[in-house]
This record gives structure tokens, C-alpha cells and sequence, in this order.
């Protein structure tokens, strides 16, 4: 099933995958990250709402970034192309969107660190799934 060429199964494969490592990252260091964004557990609010949204937002980064995957030509959709597009796109715009962004917050550079990790996994791993099944 593809879509201008985005095959849409890799798409939903590649957010599942990251929906999956987020939760998994996030449940390991949920203390550190809750303490770096200022958070106290009593008022952490992560209902189905927050879920979904995310999970939205994951399906059009992972269709967007098939779409760029998909642009590198013919034959071009590998495994490595797809892992060196989502260190591409964390590093250009992913990072430095979240460090600009939580420097004008007066944001701690542990929780870009931690967001950082958890982006650049996510990218990683999409850009792989989409790689490895988006022909």
C-alpha cells in the first residue's frame, strides 16, 4: 500500500517502532526527565489524550521523513540510507529546534539531553523500519 510512492505500511511499521522506544526511554529515566522539565509527580497529567497526540505526530514524521528517504532515487530505500536520513534530519532539525527552544524556556541541558537521546533514537529507528521495508 503506498501513497506518492511512501509505501504506508513502513510508515506505520516505523511509528509503532518509535512509539514503542519512547515509551520504554521515557519509563526508564521518567524521574531524571520529570525533575530536568520540572515536574513533580503529582501533577504529571499522561492520559490517552497525550498518547494519541503523540502518537499523531509520530505517523506524520515518519511519513515525512519516507517521503525524504524516498527522494534519494531509485533503489535508494536501504537500511543504511534510511538510519543516515534520520541522523540527518535529528541533527539539522530535530536537535537544534529542541535546544533553541529549551534554551529560550530556561531550560536545564539535562533535559535537552535526555529529550536529545530520545529524538535521536526515535529518528534512528524510524529511518531504519522505513529503510528495511519501504520498498
Amino acid at each position: 500500500m503506498t501513497f506518492g510512492g511512501i509505501n504506508l505500511w513502513a510508515v506505520l511499521a516505523a511509528t509503532v517502532c518509535a512509539f514503542i522506544v519512547g515509551a520504554v526511554y521515557y519509563g526508564a529515566l521518567s524521574r531524571p526527565w520529570m525533575k530536568a522539565a520540572g515536574i513533580a509527580p503529582e501533577d504529571a497529567r499522561f492520559g490517552p489524550a497525550l498518547f494519541a497526540i503523540t502518537f499523531a505526530c509520530q505517523l506524520v514524521m515518519a511519513f515525512v521523513l519516507a517521503g525524504l528517504i524516498g527522494h534519494l532515487g531509485d533503489g535508494q530505500v536501504t537500511l543504511r540510507n534510511g538510519i543516515i536520513s534520520g541522523l540527518f534530519v535529528w541533527a539539522g532539525f530535530i536537535a537544534t529546534t529542541m535546544a533553541i527552544n529549551h534554551r529560550y524556556q530556561n531550560a536545564g541541558w539535562d533535559l535537552t539531553l535526555i529529550d536529545g537521546a530520545h529524538w535521536l533514537l526515535v529518528a534512528t529507528v524510524m529511518g531504519a523500519v522505513i529503510g528495511l521495508i519501504g520498498v
